[in-house]
Order: C-alpha cells, then sequence, then structure tokens
C-alpha cells in the first residue's frame, strides 16, 4: 500500500517530479499521477452515483518539463478506471475548471497538472467538478485511496474513443472574447486601436493575447514571452515577483501600450501595469477590482486576505461605499468565505487575496487570470472613451510608506502547536500596552496597530511552512523599523524562534 499523503499541499497536489536539485528527491512521479488520477474516477463515481464508464475527465498541463509525462500517467489512471478522457494538451487552470461549464463540454470532472509559480522542478495536480475545486478534506481523502489502488500494469493497445483530443482552449477563448464584446458593447472589434502587452512568462497564458485580444481589434505586439517554456528562462511567472513586474512594466511603456497584464504559470493569477507604468498589483489590484465591483452592487462585501493595508481597507469603504472583510491567508480560504457569505445573505461579488488570485460570484467564485484581466480591459476600453485611464480610479488609494515582511523561522518539531503558544501569549501582552490597539475582529495570527507609528503589523503561522510571517506597515518613515523594535522584547522571549535581522 503507497503512501501519498505528503502530496497534499492544502487543496492540491504538489511534489518534486524532476531530479536536478540537490536535497530534493522526486516525490510526484508518474507512477503516483496515475494512482491518484484513477482514485480521482472512483471518488467522481462515488460522488456522482454514475458508473466509471460513464464518466468524463479532462486532462490539461502547464509548459512544466515534467507536464507531459505526469499528463501521460494521469490520462492512463483515468482510462484505467473505465472513463473517457478528453486530453487538453497545454491548457490553463481556470480553463479546465470550466470544461466542466462550457457548452458542448460538461463533463463530469477535470485534471490540472500545474504548480503554479513553483521552480521547474516542481509539478502538481488540481482537480475540479462542477462544483468548483475540490477541498482539502477531498484531497486527503482521494490521496488515501489513490494508495489503496492496486499497482497499475502497463497499457496494452489503443484506448479508442475513451481517449479523444479535446479544443478546450479554442472554446475558452472564444468564452472570453464574447464578455468583451459584450461588455465593452462597441460591435465585434470593440479593441480596435487598444494596445495591450501581454506577458505570460512562458507559461500557458500565451492564448490570451492571440486567441482572444488580437481577434477584437487590440495591438497586441509588444507583447512578451508568449512561448511556452518550462525552463521559465526570463523570469519567474508570478505577479507579486519583482522581476516580472518589471519585465511587463518594461514592454508596456516601451510599447506605448495603453495597459499591461501578466498572467503566472497556470494562469489562475493576474498583474497589470496601467499606460503610465504604474502597477495594478497587490492592493492596487485589490482597490481597483473593487471600484469595478463598486459599479455593479453599491454596499457589497469585498473579502481579501489578511495582509492588506490599512489604506487599501479605507479606500474600499471610506471612497467606494463596500464592506470590508480580512479573512485568512490562501486563495481557497478567501473564496470560500464569499461563498459562505452569499449563502448566509450577505452579498459578496469579489474575493481577492494579495497574491493575485480573484473570484467573482458572477464567474462561479473561480479564481481565473483571465477573467480578472477581461474586466479590467472593459473598464480600461470604457475609461477610454471618456479620455481617462485605470489610475483615474485609483487616485484616492493611498500606498503605506514604508512595509516589511520578515519570515521568522520555527526550530520546534511541532511547529504547529509552538505558533500556536507564541500567538496565544502575544494577544494579553499586546492588550497590556496602552500604545497598542489589538484589532477586533482577528481571523488569522493577530494584527495589532501602533497609532504612535502610524502603522501596524500582523503575525501569524504559514500555512504549510514552520515559520510565522510578520507583516509591518507604516506612514512613517523608519516606522516599520521601530514597530519591529517595539515587539522584539516579546519575540526574544522565544528560543524556538528565529529573529529577524534588523535593517538599519
Amino acid at each position: 500500500m503507497a503512501d501519498y499523503s505528503k502530496l497534499q499541499n492544502g487543496s492540491d497536489v504538489r511534489g518534486v517530479a524532476l531530479a536536478g536539485v540537490p536535497g530534493e528527491p522526486v516525490t510526484l512521479t508518474p507512477e503516483a499521477a496515475r494512482a491518484i488520477a484513477g482514485a480521482f474516477v472512483r471518488w467522481l463515481a462515488a460522488r456522482t452515483g454514475k458508473a466509471t464508464h460513464e464518466l468524463t475527465v479532462g486532462v490539461g498541463r502547464d509548459p512544466r518539463l515534467s507536464g507531459p509525462d505526469l499528463a501521460a500517467a494521469t490520462r492512463d489512471g483515468i482510462l484505467d478506471q473505465g472513463a473517457r478522457c478528453g486530453d487538453c494538451g497545454l491548457a490553463s487552470t481556470p480553463a479546465m475548471f470550466m470544461s466542466t461549464l462550457l457548452p458542448g463540454f460538461g463533463w463530469d470532472g477535470a485534471v490540472m497538472i500545474t504548480a503554479s509559480h513553483l521552480p521547474w522542478n516542481r509539478n502538481g495536480m488540481k482537480f475540479f467538478t462542477p462544483a468548483g475545486g475540490l477541498e482539502k478534506e477531498d484531497i486527503r481523502h482521494l490521496l488515501a485511496l489513490a494508495g489503496e489502488l492496486p499497482p497499475a500494469t502497463p497499457r496494452q493497445g489503443r484506448a479508442g474513443d475513451r481517449l479523444f483530443p479535446s479544443p478546450l482552449m479554442d472554446a475558452y477563448a472564444a468564452h472570453l472574447r464574447q464578455l468583451i464584446i459584450d461588455g465593452a458593447g462597441s460591435g465585434p472589434r470593440p479593441l480596435a486601436g487598444f494596445k495591450i502587452a501581454v506577458d505570460a512568462g512562458n507559461g500557458s497564458g500565451g492564448f490570451f493575447p492571440r486567441q482572444v485580444l488580437e481577434p477584437l481589434g487590440a495591438d497586441v505586439s509588444a507583447s512578451v514571452y508568449l512561448e511556452p517554456d518550462g525552463r521559465f528562462p526570463n523570469h519567474i511567472p508570478n505577479p507579486e515577483d519583482k522581476a516580472a513586474m518589471a519585465a511587463i512594466r518594461k514592454a508596456t511603456l516601451e510599447g506605448g501600450c495603453h495597459l499591461g497584464i501578466i498572467f503566472d504559470t497556470d494562469v489562475d493569477r493576474a498583474g497589470a501595469v496601467d499606460r503610465d507604468g504604474s502597477p495594478l498589483s497587490r492592493n492596487r489590484l485589490i482597490g481597483l477590482m473593487g471600484a469595478i465591483v463598486a459599479q455593479e452592487a453599491p454596499g457589497s462585501t469585498v473579502v481579501t486576505d489578511s495582509v492588506t493595508s490599512d489604506e487599501l481597507a479605507a479606500f474600499l469603504t471610506g471612497k467606494l461605499g463596500l464592506v470590508h472583510r480580512r479573512f485568512k491567508r490562501g486563495y481557497k480560504n478567501v473564496i470560500n468565505e464569499g461563498i459562505r457569505l452569499n449563502q448566509q445573505g450577505t452579498p459578496c461579488l469579489l474575493a481577492i487575496e494579495t497574491s493575485g488570485h480573484g473570484a467573482m460570484r458572477e464567474n462561479h467564485f473561480l479564481d481565473d487570470g483571465a477573467y480578472l484581466a477581461v474586466k479590467i480591459i472593459i473598464q480600461a476600453a470604457r475609461l477610454r472613451e471618456k479620455g481617462q485611464t485605470l489610475g483615474d480610479l485609483l487616485r484616492e488609494l493611498r500606498e503605506p510608506l514604508e512595509a516589511a515582511e520578515h519570515r521568522l523561522p520555527i526550530g520546534a518539531e511541532d511547529f504547529g502547536a509552538y505558533g500556536a503558544r507564541v500567538l496565544e501569549a502575544l494577544a494579553p501582552y499586546a492588550a497590556a500596552r496602552e500604545d497598542w490597539q489589538v484589532a477586533p475582529d482577528n481571523q488569522e495570527g493577530l494584527r495589532v496597530s501602533v497609532p504612535g507609528l502610524s502603522g501596524w503589523f500582523l503575525l501569524r503561522m504559514s500555512l504549510h511552512d514552520p515559520l510565522m510571517p510578520l507583516n509591518i506597515e507604516s506612514n512613517r518613515p523608519g516606522g516599520a523599523a521601530a514597530i519591529l523594535d517595539q515587539l522584539l522584547p516579546f519575540l526574544e522571549q522565544w528560543e524556538g524562534l528565529a529573529l529577524p535581522v534588523m535593517e538599519k
């Protein structure tokens, strides 16, 4: 009986798929992928009440070097159970989810082979049904079931019509084009005269300028890194990465573009750059999407992760008239909180993380970078007709003067319990200080305002690693270091914590 439990990474499967990095042995093998895919089919059969031969499951991948072998093994695992398998080839994660919903598809499930922005030697698997992505408990059950399956035997002969090539990305691109046509309201070529640079980071996003924007009249000639390359030779495909944002900023400015768009590897995250080079990522991306939502549903709630700035909160609530709900880090946590609010009768149209994972109620609460890009492009096209830019929507959004994140390693063996004790002790320590104010609604870790230094700090546990991230922001020169200096006497009491290096 194989043990695949260590491949779980929250609501995904992830592991080392290629040798070559010292100290990182291969853990996600084709054999593992085949077993896990077979378990997914059995899990789907149990959930849907269908026989396995009545199921259809799609498989797509990003350009990682290990992708073809893992995708082939995944297809074999699906066919082992008698299900039909749609081979989507190079695809995006959101498109794989939409394969369960788009007309002409409507498959029972889908598997995406991707590890998002992680290094070249990593890979993973994401799973979808028409109800959305699988949850942590589903993955735990899936991996246990995979370990119970008998070893697979080499496949003999052809799979016949149970394995078929699928033009999913063509259908998904057509879906996105229609959204822009309907939203921009300027005929079949609403982007004529509009110049947009796209940075796909050599991931799966190269389809977007070619199949979505160009047919609508956009000039995409300034786009960069559209060719899939699993080595990711130009920069990490990650909208949070400074080098990646510098690349799309350069492409936008040098190309004289109205807008720049950047995706992560599998296109479930996005960032943007305004025509003047101003980045639209992290707090500014949330502010922009909040401004779009406020036009559609004034007074609705926006859910974000816990590290968003006070300035963003003031913009969302004060300028836009929205309700801001800070929640736990982790895109599934943020999205599930948005779903929960709607279920209890609280309108929430947007759930978005500072990482660029953004999901909208109108789009099945799917974290879809291409869909966010579509919403941004529609807004930019409307503003262009008025002689305005996206930056005009964000004029009143201030940025903190200083922002820092320190990642404090935990040396204790049971790092989760140790971190919990640190946070439990910090709460009364912070409350006893007259110059600190503990946030009233802490969904994750402990957030404390430091009014005397015009700032705040948040200490929390990492989602997966033996770390305690410490976020600090201040609107006073030297304020972030001063806040850290105030917190150090507490941190120094904990021998299991590696203290941050003070930057002078």
